[in-house]
């Protein structure tokens, strides 16, 4: 699973998930991405998972980019266990997604097998996505005459 190698502080706030990505919510590197529609935590195993589904479906043909990392942890105190004696120990990585997050990019597949591929991984995460295509995304940002030209 993905984890940092190591981090400055061992346990960390749990913090908010208000307003939208305003990084990473391009595609950069492939042709199509899968973007999320809404906030959550995604953990290390649910990207791993999402991974396995896209590269499955496509036989491992093209190219996957994972635009996002877990490196949020989660603490969890011991079942059966009283209140109070400090904070629990880490137990797994999230990933911070906000709405319009670019998770997952793909690329030297056709469409068609792209846009599969990206379905069955969004079954995998605990958010609700959708499919974009780099093409679609320039179209966008030319007609709300956005963009750094």
């Amino acid at each position: 699973m993905l984890m940092p190698k190591r981090v400055k502080r061992r346990r960390v706030f749990r913090g908010r998930m208000k307003g939208k990505a305003h990084r990473g919510n391009t595609i950069t590197y492939g042709e199509f991405g899968l973007v999320s529609t809404e906030p959550a935590w995604v953990t290390s195993n649910q990207i791993e998972s999402a991974r396995i589904a896209l590269t499955r479906y496509t036989k491992r043909g093209g190219q996957v980019w994972i635009k996002i990392f877990p490196d949020k942890p989660v603490t969890e105190k011991p079942a059966e266990t009283r209140m109070g004696s400090g904070k629990g120990s880490p137990e797994y990585w999230v990933s911070v997604v906000k709405p319009d997050r670019v998770m997952f990019e793909i690329a030297g597949v056709p469409e068609a097998d792209a846009r599969e591929a990206l379905r069955l991984a969004s079954h995998k995460l605990p958010v609700k996505c959708k499919i974009v295509s780099k093409a679609s995304q320039l179209a966008q940002t030319k007609q709300s005459g956005g963009g750094s030209e």
